[in-house]
């Protein structure tokens, strides 16, 4: 069995691009909540969400032509694949059947769905774009990256919904640690912040309808009322250890362990005792050999009413009740908004900069706290405090489940 470490981590978010301000500005409370401004919100339930702020393709890394016919999504992943690749020094090291990636969306390029059908149904099936499909369909984020890296190993584009980069993460993972691979870039990548998609969420009230950007994503306090919208794009590599030691990388965490389960109850709700996410949190910590060290939890943590109060039951479950409060807990989609396929490669490479510079980031806003939700949620103030074990716990619609273990290296 190889060992498995992250050597670069790229991220494109609400709250700042780079693994760097990224964690610094979770480290400080920076919400990255505001008014929509990508449309008029008139007549929209919703008006807040988590947009990524000042976005250049070119200045990211892609190519204008290349950005052209690309979906926001696919660039989002692109510039965080960049930043991960240069972080990492991984290029030009590993032989291009040995370089993998395993980089997904949720929904994939849904702005590019929509705006193609506009012209099929306002100005005829002759005024679709050529590259309509290759713009919209979900691996198309994958497929770029390893053109623009030459990686020809295994490569998978996983589609699990909210828990979609956690997975990816996780598959790249065993991956490597079964020899198919000795290093994988993986994440996932969301651009969803559009009418269609506002609405399809709001709709179903799983979105907060607070017009105050500073109380709209509450996770585990008991005002929450439904998440926020958020987008961008969270992406590792992923190297065999003795790989990584040879030439000579520096490594951010190791992976450690990882568990994927499914709910088998509903299409969006979650099972309410959490059995099927307290199964996945057993199976990353029995696979990392976890035996009582210091532990961070970043959480699911939506803010939605049924989430929270599961998710805590579902870490009472998998960990006991003293080790569930001896925990640091916290949810960094109080500050990002849920980006959706997007949220565990941001929140794993969260996991990876606290295990890294000792420091747990909070959950703001947490200000009237959920009799149901009584365990250490780190509230509105980070914790500096050495921790040995990290894990990210993501939950999608689906009954999806995926835990991802980090420990220090």
């Amino acid at each position: 069995m190889k060992r498995v470490v992250i050597t670069g981590a790229g991220v494109v978010s609400p709250v700042g691009s780079g693994a760097e301000a990224f964690f610094e500005n979770l480290t400080q409370g920076v919400c990255g909540i505001g008014p929509i401004t990508r449309f008029n919100t008139e007549g929209y339930k919703v008006k807040v969400a988590a947009e990524v702020k000042d976005f250049d393709p070119e200045a990211a890394g892609i190519d204008r032509a290349q950005a052209k016919r690309t979906d926001l999504f696919a660039q989002y992943a692109m510039a965080a694949a960049i930043q991960a690749v240069e972080d990492s020094g991984i290029e030009g090291t590993v032989a291009p059947e040995r370089l993998g990636v395993y980089v997904g969306s949720g929904i994939g390029g849904m702005q590019t769905f929509v705006q193609e059908t506009e012209k099929l149904l306002n100005r005829g099936p002759a005024r679709v774009s050529p590259f309509f499909v290759p713009m919209m369909i979900g691996n198309m984020a994958a497929g770029n990256i390893a053109i623009r890296f030459n990686a020809q190993g295994p490569c998978l584009p996983v589609v699990t919904a909210c828990a979609t980069s956690s997975h990816a993460i996780g598959e790249a993972f065993r991956a490597i640690k079964y020899g198919h691979a000795d290093a994988v870039i993986a994440g996932g990548a969301e651009a969803t912040i559009i009418p269609l998609a506002v609405a399809g969420f709001a709709n179903m009230k799983a979105l907060s309808e607070s017009e105050d950007p500073e109380a709209a994503s509450l996770p585990f306090d008991a005002r929450r009322a439904g998440f926020v919208m958020g987008e961008g794009s969270g992406i590792v590599v992923l190297e065999e250890y003795a790989h990584a030691v040879h030439r000579g990388a520096k490594i951010l965490a190791e992976i450690c362990g990882y568990g994927n389960t499914c709910d088998a109850y509903h299409i969006t709700a979650p099972q309410p005792e959490g059995v099927g996410g307290a199964n996945a949190i057993k199976l990353a910590l029995s696979e990392a050999g976890y035996s009582g060290e210091k532990l961070y939890i970043n959480a699911h943590g939506t803010g939605t009413p049924m989430n929270d109060k599961m998710e805590t039951q579902a870490i009472k479950t998998a960990l006991g009740e003293t080790v569930a409060r001896a925990a640091l807990i916290s949810s960094t989609k109080s500050m990002t908004g849920h980006m959706l396929g997007a949220a565990g490669g941001v929140e794993a490479i969260a996991c990876a900069m606290a295990l890294k510079n000792g420091v747990v980031p909070p959950t703001i806003h947490l200000d009237q706290p959920d009799p149901a939700c009584d365990l250490n949620y780190v509230p509105n103030a980070a914790v500096k405090v050495d921790i040995e074990m990290a894990l990210s716990s993501s939950l999608g619609f689906g009954g999806h489940n995926a835990v991802i273990a980090l420990k220090r290296v």
